[in-house]
């Protein structure tokens, strides 16, 4: 195992930073840790309580994401049905911060699992972003009812274009809020700002985390066994990472899913269209329920 911080006190900071924002949340919530074989989970639930056998959400942030960061769009789901986020470990947040060397993907599967058995009691639809949704489709837990998938890892191989990483190399290299926002301007879409908070947030990751690459794409066989779950996916019409023409006939054909794109945002969907989103998964969960 090996940490996503390069010491303690960058973890200090990465931890004030997430919960001082969850602590200036104007939305009644629920914080708290629950304990799996990859260390302490952190979680936050907000919203009613289940009706009936309907669903509740599991929110999966992304690389370098977190339950901090996804305020917006928790809100926004959270009108209509119950969700939980959950910190994944290894990555900056409130979670533990140690990570596997090898087959990441696996132990992934096996943490949500545990994770879903312990924060949520009953079905839930899982709604991952990039990263956390490469991690929803590596487990295969019966208390997952349905999937969301937005930006999608772990169906195709991420694609870096040269331009984004010429940005990505000065905001690893030498640090400033304002190389983290020439960088988040590759991720989203033309003429969009960068989300509120985004930029200092990656100056942060930048100065204090070892940044983890995008995981490989899941086996066939596994994806494959995925289709006895419904499932949805959605990308960016400008996703840099995951081009709609190059994800949308790859999720099609290994999982059998619905896929959508959304105009005007790139690869940053849970900021860029936290109403679109929300809607989409309130959509996709009455569906599930009516089976």
């Amino acid at each position: 195992m090996n940490s996503v911080y390069r010491d303690e006190k960058a973890q200090v900071a990465v931890r004030r930073w997430c919960e001082d924002r969850i602590a200036a949340w104007g939305v009644p919530h629920v914080r708290g840790e629950i304990p799996t074989s990859a260390g302490a989970t952190a979680f936050v639930t907000v919203g009613p309580e289940p009706r009936g056998d309907g669903p509740a959400v599991v929110l999966l942030p992304g690389t370098n994401m977190n339950a901090a960061l996804c305020l917006p769009l928790v809100e926004e789901l959270a009108r209509r049905r119950r969700v939980t986020v959950l910190d994944l470990p290894g990555q900056p947040g409130l979670s533990a911060g140690g990570r596997p060397r090898a087959r990441r993907l696996d132990w992934y599967g096996k943490w949500l699992a545990e994770a879903l058995a312990e924060a949520v009691p009953g079905p839930a639809v899982t709604v991952g972003h990039s990263l956390g949704a490469a991690v929803a489709l590596g487990c295969a837990s019966p208390r997952i009812a349905g999937r969301v998938l937005l930006s999608s890892a772990g169906v195709v191989r991420l694609r870096v274009p040269a331009r984004l990483m010429a940005a990505t190399v000065p905001w690893l290299l030498r640090p400033s809020p304002a190389r983290s926002t020439a960088l988040l301007r590759h991720m989203t879409a033309p003429g969009c700002p960068v989300p509120q908070q985004l930029d200092t947030w990656m100056d942060l990751v930048a100065r204090s985390c070892r940044t983890s690459l995008a995981p490989p794409p899941l086996p066939s066989a596994v994806l494959d066994r995925r289709r006895s779950v419904p499932a949805l996916a959605a990308v960016g019409r400008f996703d840099p990472f995951l081009p709609p023409g190059v994800l949308g006939p790859a999720v099609r054909r290994h999982l059998g899913a619905e896929f959508r794109v959304i105009e005007g945002a790139g690869h940053l969907l849970p900021d860029e269209a936290p109403g679109e989103v929300s809607a989409m998964v309130e959509e996709f969960c009455a569906a599930v329920v009516k089976g």
